[in-house]
């Protein structure tokens, strides 16, 4: 039976995972036609972004109305903080890649990992083996030599990029810290904050874009393909939002940035394959030291489980627990009392 339920959550893990990843890459493959000038040119990024959350909320809501899914009871005031910071994160990252040139925006990604582990430290008191530094050293240089060319930064820049690497490592990071907190599911979670995010995107999401491109949405002629890749890249953001939410709730923020970086080998290859982006033989050599990191890491990661589970001792408040109730059955049958430590009678 247990070898059962080992199964069954290692297929569900596997499924979140491969969720995750083929949703994502096909969100940003969506995201590339739509809003790139080859494409059609639908440049407002965070508006885009509340029409995702839009999406995901109304499915959300959906799904309580039908019975389909239960809803606790989380404060609004913390829904409203997580969104915030959520927020926070999306606006940043979007200043940061207008101000910062490509390859530091994808330093400060690759940053997320080590600024993660360093928030579950101080928050969590979460340690790392030295197997699992090592890959996640392992995966930063692979991931950093596939795909940083041009570093150019300023003051400015410099800032939204910091801003953007913290909010965003503590939003994971409060995904599943509050998941364990209510003891509430990844949909369940998400569907409360969709809305508020979705609202908030909504009403300042238009004057960032305009402070961003210098357009307004107002001006954009929407066309039947252009309407159709908003649509797809709605669609795809609900899974990748719901994927997201579940491998940070089954797993932690740490692994999600880490193995994470898989999408990003997959939209190097795909971008190569179906947009002719050139692939040298510098991105393939990063893939692969990527890869081996990501390998490492899962097998460093549940190398600590089973080690954890082997040497985890009996608490001595369980151990106190068992000796009272055996004195108590002894008692009530009867039977002479023993000091259970010593072995001997009492008198």
């Amino acid at each position: 039976m247990d070898s059962l339920k080992k199964q069954s959550s290692a297929v569900s893990d596997v499924g979140a995972w491969a969720m995750n990843v083929v949703s994502s890459v096909g969100l940003i493959m969506a995201n590339k036609q739509l809003m790139s000038p080859a494409g059609y040119a639908f440049v407002f990024a965070t508006t885009l972004t509340g029409f995702h959350f839009s999406m995901t909320a109304l499915i959300g809501l959906v799904s309580n109305a039908t019975g389909n899914s239960t809803r606790k009871k989380v404060p609004l005031w913390e829904l409203l903080w997580f969104s915030v910071v959520a927020n926070t994160s999306i606006t940043g990252m979007n200043l940061s890649l207008m101000l910062n040139s490509v390859g530091f925006y994808q330093i400060s990604k690759l940053s997320m990992i080590p600024v993660v582990c360093v928030m579950e430290w101080i928050l969590h008191s979460k340690h790392y083996s030295d197997k699992v530094k090592i890959s996640v050293l392992v995966v930063v240089v692979g991931v950093g030599v596939c795909t940083v060319t041009d570093v150019k930064v300023n003051a400015q820049g410099f800032i939204c990029a910091c801003v953007a690497v913290l909010s965003t490592s503590l939003q994971q990071i409060s995904i599943g810290s509050l998941q364990k907190k209510y003891s509430i599911g990844s949909f369940e979670l998400l569907s409360q904050t969709a809305p508020i995010q979705a609202l908030s995107l909504l009403l300042f999401g238009p004057f960032v874009d305009y402070y961003l491109t210098g357009k307004l949405l107002a001006s954009y002629k929407f066309s039947s393909a252009a309407f159709f890749f908003i649509l797809l890249s709605c669609s795809l953001a609900v899974f990748c939002n719901i994927s997201q939410y579940l491998c940070i709730g089954r797993f932690s923020a740490t692994s999600f940035q880490v193995l994470g970086h898989m999408k990003t080998v997959c939209v190097l290859i795909l971008g190569w394959l179906l947009f002719d982006s050139e692939l040298t033989l510098k991105n393939i050599l990063g893939m692969a030291i990527a890869i081996l990191g990501m390998v490492v890491y899962s097998w460093a990661v549940e190398a600590d489980k089973q080690t954890e589970s082997k040497v985890s001792p009996l608490p001595k408040e369980a151990s106190e627990e068992n000796v009272e109730l055996l004195k108590q059955q002894q008692q009530s049958d009867g039977s002479p009392l023993k000091d259970v430590e010593l072995g001997k009678s009492q008198p």
